[in-house]
């Protein structure tokens, strides 16, 4: 017998298959699919849009309380050159000096406060002993007192006097 061609039914007739539901699953796909989008692009503009600096930033600031920043020294120019009895003859004392702070600031308050920080140096020089001077142990007792007078200078000028950190003698001539 001849086989007789059969239609199958349309969608919602009487033994059609039911369709399938794309729905549900389809939507609960898309949106994990915007979910993730949205959030890789969120996370890709904050790492963009953060400074690349800020991490160094703090890096640089553990590193700089852990290590000292560079010596920078003010020299005294010219050098200081005082006279003064000793044993009832005239000496004379030359002394170059310099300045040491670490500090941009303190520096600054050293060079624009240069008059006052000579008078007080110069002042001092010229009230020493030979006798005293002569001695290692005088010379640093003149180093310290040159150093508490150049702080006293720094502190009255508005500056941290503790940022000063030492007075050198670069070249210290008696006659």
């Amino acid at each position: 017998m001849a086989q007789i061609p059969t239609l199958e039914a349309a969608p919602g007739q009487a033994g059609a298959p039911a369709p399938r539901k794309k729905g549900k699953l389809g939507l609960i796909l898309t949106l994990l699919s915007v979910i993730l989008l949205g959030g890789g692009a969120a996370a890709t503009w904050y790492a963009l849009s953060a400074s690349p600096d800020k991490g160094k930033k703090s890096a640089a600031a553990t590193k700089h309380e852990d290590a000292k920043s560079p010596a920078m020294y003010v020299a005294l120019d010219p050098p200081f050159v005082v006279n003064f009895e000793a044993e009832q003859l005239v000496r004379f004392l030359q002394v170059t000096v310099q300045v040491m702070s670490r500090d941009p600031v303190t520096v600054d308050l050293i060079k624009q406060n240069d008059p006052v920080v000579r008078n007080d140096l110069l002042l001092l020089l010229g009230n020493q002993n030979y006798a005293t001077i002569s001695s290692r142990d005088g010379k640093e007792k003149l180093r310290q007192q040159s150093l508490d007078a150049v702080r006293k200078v720094v502190k009255s000028a508005g500056g941290k006097s503790e940022l000063v950190e030492a007075v050198y003698f670069t070249s210290f001539v008696m006659q």
